[in-house]
């Protein structure tokens, strides 16, 4: 292949992902292959577009989310229609994820005191 374009095994290798991941997202129109075929040839905007799903995968983002941002993108624009929504939607997502940090920190304190307790209780009816 060439630099431009990818075979569907070249990109499972190049993000570790599986032909059925990329099948997936191609069902879920957020990729478009060209067919040649049986085969499906992946160029460098199917391979910016699927970094940026596995980044906003990673992060938290419903596929629906992916998709509606991707969506905005325009080849011919300076995109800040597409770069101020990202931002907007990485701050939600940042504030639900600072929100699920504090409460999971919290339920650790508290399961690590739960099982402080429950070794005290152990050992002392051990001694008794």
């Amino acid at each position: 292949m060439t630099d431009d374009m990818m075979t569907i095994r070249q990109m499972c290798d190049a993000f570790d992902v599986t032909p059925r991941t990329l099948r997936f997202y191609e069902s879920r129109e957020l990729l478009a292959p060209l067919r040649r075929g049986q085969h499906r040839l992946y160029d460098r905007r199917d391979r910016a577009r699927l970094k940026l799903i596995l980044q906003g995968k990673r992060f938290g983002f419903s596929l629906e989310d992916i998709r509606q941002l991707l969506e905005l993108y325009d080849p011919r624009g300076n995109n800040v229609t597409q770069l101020t929504a990202t931002v907007a939607a990485a701050r939600e997502r940042l504030a639900d994820m600072t929100r699920q940090q504090n409460e999971l920190k919290i339920a650790v304190s508290d399961l690590t005191q739960q099982i402080a307790e429950v070794e005290q209780l152990l050992a002392a009816r051990r001694q008794a």
